[in-house]
């Protein structure tokens, strides 16, 4: 590799709002996001159930069906 035409590579701190933090490799030392694979909803399984409280609600109103 040429020298000094590649950007400094640190131990970055990710920061989610969820409250997870996790130490990978970056060009920034610090990273703040929104959403991880912690409370991501692909990833902990709740992205199916969503979905079909979706498809519910949507056969609802179009049928007129009255929740409790």
């Amino acid at each position: 590799m040429r020298e000094g035409i590649h950007p400094d590579y640190y131990q970055a701190k990710v920061v989610c709002n969820c409250g997870n933090e996790f130490v990978t490799g970056s060009t920034k030392e610090d990273i703040h996001v929104e959403i991880c694979s912690k409370c991501h909803p692909f990833y902990t399984g709740q992205q199916k159930a969503a979905a079909a409280r979706g498809r519910i609600d949507k056969f609802n109103k179009k049928y007129g069906v009255q929740s409790k």
